[in-house]
């Protein structure tokens, strides 16, 4: 079993810390790192088995899994920000193995559509199979390299103290393209009318949880731009990350728990001065960093007092938690080469209506499959057969709604009985029927499967809706002016993807956001340590 953290006991955790981080997410990992490296003693929390939160792996019946981690852009380049992050937080630890040229595979009905690294290359290939629209695509391509090349700008006032970021806000319309406030469909219908190509353009919306007229055009750039030089896998797998990230919190005095699960964070009068425990111990902290999200740190471990003298009840109303997922966890005999599985992920839809398809489905679940996400962890880690000879794995993701299965939800994991067992088996049987109509070779092969719904995701990672990217992320979220590192609560801080954006490029930057905003008023000690931090066996200056 994969296993990450030193599990928590009362007396194993020191009285009082520097910090306290609650969640081992990957942002509550890049903070704590960070200030362990500027001489903090930090103390991580989390709450499940394992760290790592959505970057964690798990092992079942001789195969591993990862929950999270399918492929992260950028980080083969030794100078991009993603990679310097994340090997400054690892101390260089952490390596990553390149995905094939073609990292996405559209399929809308029976067409395909490749994404192949490099822009040029991508552009290329859009004018293939869209000869008519080449104006769109350069213009669009544009359009996601402005966006993008303005991200830095865009969250600026995240690194602000409040005061400053909101008068930044007032002037940030001014300084980024207007795109930036706009959905990704109205965008994208600004420059062609070609249904199937935005359905293409739009394939990895999955990456944000959101179809194209709900998602925020700043999200989809990023994602977006984030993959234009390919994908890449960390060697050994996802576990691999908190794996590396650890050591660097121990070597400033610091500690990852976990079975650590916080009831509360403790305050005197308007601060924050540690956490109670679920056992009812507390560890005293100076500062607390809360990695839990916006919806767990305001709406349950806030004293009810502060969340309605801050008006947090009335804020949280004013946005909305982001989709669920079920998620297959397939292994089958054989090695991936053995098996033709291809470090290709696959993006599947039954046609070009992303809207409708998920508008259908998740009214009736009997429905269409709106769309199918195909990953192929142990064909994209070079490390693999080391570990699991003759064995691969697969995963298939697809929407997943959380009142289909509110029923259980008061019921314990793995003992919610027949009734529950039997939903999943369906929804079981239909995501395997997806696989094998793209991966016919492995049609009675399966080795062994089983399925995840978002009370798994409740149960693992305590959103307590069984969402996956946080917060959503429409246009309207990135006005919220209260989702910001510092709170009005003294000392207690906020990270992760509810601080920035999704996933674990914006969760890793949510961490450096929230590390530099506590270094004020240095908040540039952060940044000239990932500018200045140099591998372990570099020569010095």
């Amino acid at each position: 079993m994969k296993r990450t953290g030193k599990r928590y006991r009362p007396g194993r955790a020191a009285d009082h810390y520097d910090v306290v981080v609650i969640g081992s997410g990957i942002g509550g990992l890049c903070c704590a790192a960070l200030l362990s490296r500027l001489g903090k003693r930090v103390c991580v929390l989390e709450q499940h088995y394992t760290a790592g939160g959505f970057t964690h792996s798990y092992e079942r019946e001789g195969y591993e899994w990862d929950v999270g981690v399918h492929y992260i852009g950028e980080v083969h380049k030794p100078h991009a920000p993603l990679r310097r992050i994340f090997d400054v937080i690892s101390d260089g630890q952490l390596q990553w193995a390149p995905m094939d040229a073609v990292y996405d595979r559209i399929i809308i009905g029976d067409r395909h559509y490749d994404f192949v690294a490099g822009r040029e290359n991508l552009s290329a290939e859009l004018k293939r199979h869209f000869p008519d629209e080449a104006e769109a695509i350069d213009a669009y391509f544009r359009i996601v390299t402005e966006v993008s090349r303005s991200m830095q700008t865009f969250f600026a006032g995240q690194a602000m103290p409040p005061t400053l970021a909101r008068a930044y806000e007032l002037l940030r319309p001014y300084r980024v393209p207007k795109q930036c406030f706009m959905t990704t469909r109205a965008v994208l219908e600004s420059l062609t009318d070609n249904q199937q190509l935005i359905a293409v353009l739009t394939g990895q919306w999955g990456d944000y949880g959101l179809p194209p007229a709900e998602a925020s055009f700043l999200m989809h750039a990023a994602v977006t731009k984030h993959y234009f030089a390919g994908g890449n896998y960390p060697v050994g797998g996802s576990w691999k990350i908190a794996d590396t990230i650890i050591p660097v919190i121990r070597a400033g005095g610091g500690e990852v728990f976990t079975y650590a699960r916080v009831a509360r964070i403790r305050t005197d009068g308007n601060r924050a001065t540690g956490v109670v425990m679920e056992d009812g111990s507390e560890i005293g902290a100076d500062a607390v960093v809360s990695g839990a999200g916006a919806r767990l740190t305001f709406g349950q471990l806030l004293d009810a007092d502060l969340r309605q003298r801050h008006g947090f009840p009335e804020k949280l109303l004013e946005v909305k938690p982001s989709s669920g997922h079920l998620c297959l966890y397939a292994g089958f005999k054989g090695t991936a080469a053995e098996l033709g599985l291809p470090k290709t992920n696959l993006w599947v839809y039954p046609n070009a209506d992303h809207e409708g398809n998920v508008q259908q489905f998740l009214a009736d679940p009997l429905n269409t499959l709106p769309m199918l996400y195909i990953s192929f962890p142990s064909a994209k880690d070079p490390a693999w057969e080391q570990h699991y000879p003759d064995r691969s794995t697969v995963e298939v993701i697809t929407l997943g709604k959380y009142e289909w299965f509110a029923p259980w939800a008061d019921k314990t994991w793995n003992q919610r009985g027949e009734d529950y067992e039997a939903l999943k088996q369906r929804f079981t049987e239909r995501m395997l029927e997806g696989l094998y109509q793209q991966m016919p070779q492995l049609r009675d092969r399966l080795d062994y499967c089983e399925l995840s719904t978002p009370l798994s995701t409740v149960w693992f990672n305590a959103y307590d809706r069984g969402e996956i990217y946080g917060l959503d992320h429409p246009p309207e979220r990135f006005h919220q002016r209260w989702l910001h590192p510092v709170t009005p609560v003294k000392g207690l801080y906020t990270t992760g993807q509810d601080v920035v954006t999704a996933g674990v490029g914006g969760a890793l930057m949510g961490g450096v956001m929230t590390a530099a905003a506590m270094m004020s008023p240095r908040p540039d000690k952060v940044f000239k340590l990932l500018k200045q931090w140099q591998p372990p066996d570099a020569p010095g200056p």
